[in-house]
């Protein structure tokens, strides 16, 4: 991905129904939407849809892949390699993530940094889920004090919250994603 990405861990794989909820989502906020697979999508999200304001010079229509991954979904690989060596994450967590969503921009302006953690957080308000972001430095005395905050890892890398803290955050004026 050229753009950033959030990470939402779950604790659990989605019911069937759930995952029928995520779909809908995706499709209810998209003017293009393709499904790679069950959980999968490619997206052009309308930025104003997910609470975003854009200036006229910029689209706001943003690509997007949106993906569930794990055992039995798929990018189970891909699952693992981003999920080894978190003993600190898991400890936050209070669990070990069985699946994650991830929410990846495909492209990398001020606006794209916005709208992915506004996307993230409609998202986790369908599927639940912790968001897990990496910090750009000196951001860990900013995220800290925001609200939805569950913790920050002892490095200062990785903020663990809430589609809360991801919304409040985005409202931040140093907020920005690591790509």
């Amino acid at each position: 991905m050229s753009g950033p990405t959030l990470v939402i861990d779950l604790a659990e794989p989605l019911s069937p129904a759930a995952l029928r909820e995520f779909r809908a989502l995706m499709v209810g906020l998209s003017s293009h939407f393709a499904a790679k697979r069950p959980g999968f999508f490619d997206v052009n999200v309308p930025v104003e849809r997910v609470g975003v304001e854009h200036g006229r010079e910029e689209d706001g229509r943003r690509p997007f892949l949106v993906y569930l991954m794990g055992p039995g979904v798929g990018d189970e690989s891909l699952f693992e390699a981003e999920h080894a060596d978190e003993a600190e994450v898991e400890a936050l967590l209070g669990f070990r993530p069985t699946h994650a969503v991830n929410v990846s921009a495909c492209c990398n302006r001020g606006i794209d940094h916005v709208a992915t953690a506004m996307l993230t957080a409609a998202v986790m308000d369908v599927v639940g889920g912790v968001a897990k972001a990496e910090l750009p430095d000196g951001q860990a005395s900013v995220a800290a004090n925001l609200p939805g905050v569950l913790g920050i890892t002892d490095d200062g890398w990785t903020v663990l919250g809430t589609a809360e803290f991801l919304r409040a955050w985005a409202g931040h004026p140093a907020f920005r994603l690591v790509k």
